[in-house]
């Protein structure tokens, strides 16, 4: 992959694999709170009935039960499931992985078991597997595409079409399927899109120079890149001091030409210099995908790991119910 003219990158775009740090963690807890408001605003009247004192189910109960997959899928979002069943089982409900995060899990097997007793246990088993089948989803997803690109360079980034609140969710869980991500906020790198460009055209503001001239001004440093929708856009913005080049939903032809013309030109600079990174975007889909990267270009981007991924069907199976009274 060729350089980067700057180090600073958006911090988003290193690759942090399974990693489910802090900002994970505050996004899940707050979202699950979220969850519990919405599935349990006044108790769950059916298990609440059924095991309270006096009730059918009444005494101690110790469930043992697994969540497992019905499709083949990449296990991911075990730690949401830690902080679902901490908060909200006050430490009750023992869970215990099978399968590590990013694992491939076939059809029919389970991949995190879980004791404890059966009320904390069924009050959460939809709120853990809409989590579950979520994150696993889009895990899946991604797996298919990076498996499809295996033995290139290109690297493969999502985008932020997320959902609303769960962005740093889905960003894990997209590391977790291999990929890598774009930038996770509009404060962790500018990119110049074509709306920028066209409200600045309209009104008679200057061309691409201009922009990234006071962009490069007011952000030293910063990883920039500009979006361009055809050739001529694209030679413009060669000459120019960006860090990459996003090619919106250019054809395979346009895709090889540009990264021919930036090569020469980085060839006619002395090397690095003005060798901007190459990204194709604009409705990738998992069967065109190494087409395009063979293409030459740094880095796809693809918003349907997000926005398109399949929830995997997950289902909760009982193992063993043991009472001791």
């Amino acid at each position: 992959m060729p350089p980067q003219k700057r180090s600073s990158a958006p911090a988003s775009t290193s690759p942090r694999g399974c990693h489910f740090g802090a900002a994970e963690r505050d996004e899940a807890r707050w979202l699950i709170r979220r969850a519990l408001l919405e599935d349990l605003p006044a108790g769950d009247v059916t298990t609440d009935t059924l095991f309270r004192k006096g009730g059918p189910g009444a005494g101690r109960i110790d469930l043992h039960g697994a969540f497992t997959a019905r499709a083949p899928g990449i296990v991911c979002g075990v730690p949401v499931l830690e902080e679902l069943f901490g908060l909200a089982a006050a430490g009750e409900v023992r869970l215990s992985a099978l399968l590590p995060e990013g694992q491939p899990v076939k059809a029919g097997e389970a991949f995190l078991e879980l004791r404890g007793p059966p009320a904390a246990i069924l009050r959460l088993e939809r709120t853990a597997l809409n989590f579950l089948g979520r994150l696993c989803g889009i895990a899946t997803l991604t797996r298919r595409f990076t498996d499809v690109l295996a033995g290139l360079p290109t690297v493969l980034l999502d985008t932020r079409k997320t959902t609303p609140a769960w962005r740093n969710l889905e960003k894990y869980a997209v590391r977790t399927g291999g990929a890598q991500n774009h930038r996770g906020s509009l404060s962790e790198g500018i990119l110049l899109k074509d709306n920028h460009a066209g409200v600045l055209r309209e009104a008679g503001r200057g061309d691409v120079r201009e922009w990234v001239d006071a962009l490069r001004r007011t952000s030293p440093g910063t990883f920039l890149e500009v979006e361009v929708d055809d050739r001529p856009e694209f030679l413009r913005a060669l000459e120019t001091d960006v860090d990459a080049i996003l090619l919106d939903n250019f054809s395979t032809v346009d895709l090889r030409w540009a990264v021919e013309s930036r090569d020469v030109n980085s060839i006619d600079k002395g090397g690095a210099t003005g060798r901007p990174l190459l990204e194709a975007s604009g409705g990738m889909r998992l069967e065109r995908v190494r087409e395009i990267a063979e293409t030459g270009v740094d880095r796809i981007s693809v918003g349907a790991l997000t926005h398109s991924a399949r929830v995997l069907d997950i289902g909760l199976d009982l193992i063993q119910a043991t009472r001791f009274d």
